[in-house]
């Protein structure tokens, strides 16, 4: 595709799919021009640099975020469903997980998410530096659960590339974790008792507890004024 009929729009798109399949050691302009049926070269005339091609992906994706109407809905049911989206959009796109600990990210559909999450916790009646604590509060604890996932995506991936069965590999050092997990008398009770599950794995619905855990202890810090 030449320079002057390729556009931005498409080259975020494309990046974001390849970012999707290959995480962010596998995005290249290289591979990025392939996929577009372009030179690298025309890649960087629009975006400058793989960096910058990042910090645009990343926010083109804060857009699948749901923004509830504070004029309808109560701030508990709004922080909610914003942390359900924030968690199954890090879900589609792990490499943003892992983004967060190598650069900056910001950008206007980020800044008009994080806008919005202040404003949730303003209705809530939070005032001053306490709207920013709880916006953060909730924050890192839906991306402390997302790390996990977007963790295994990426040793899964590179045990893909160096050749093998990679789920071999894996169920090999699952089993080693758990021999090692049965010398301690609490880790080896929940492996009996959940013979079908590795030691490290959550239980059922622990994100959605957790959650209703942490909006209950703001409610609580609202309540003890």
């Amino acid at each position: 595709m030449p320079r002057d009929t390729l556009t931005r729009e498409q080259i975020i798109e494309a990046a974001i799919g390849l970012l999707d399949e290959e995480g962010l050691e596998g995005l290249n302009m290289r591979s990025l021009g392939k996929r577009l049926g372009s030179a690298a070269t025309a890649v960087y005339w629009h975006v400058q640099s793989k960096d910058n091609l990042v910090v645009l992906a990343s926010d083109e994706v804060w857009t699948e975020i749901e923004l509830p109407d504070l004029d309808t809905v109560d701030w508990h049911t709004a922080a909610s469903t914003m942390a359900g989206d924030l968690f199954a959009m890090f879900t589609r796109h792990p490499w943003l997980v892992m983004a967060f600990a190598s650069q900056p990210l910001y950008g206007p559909n980020k800044a008009r998410h994080d806008d919005h999450s202040l404003a949730v916790y303003e209705k809530a009646g939070f005032v001053g530096a306490e709207v920013d604590q709880a916006t953060a509060a909730v924050f890192m604890y839906v991306l402390g659960n997302a790390v996990g996932m977007a963790a295994e995506v990426s040793v899964n991936r590179k045990l893909s590339r160096h050749g093998g069965n990679s789920q071999t590999r894996i169920e090999e050092a699952m089993t080693h974790a758990t021999e090692i997990a049965a010398r301690f008398p609490r880790l080896r009770s929940r492996t009996e008792a959940f013979a079908d599950s590795d030691y490290a794995a959550a239980p059922e619905k622990s994100f959605e507890f957790g959650l209703q855990a942490v909006l209950s202890g703001l409610t609580d810090r609202l309540g003890s004024r």
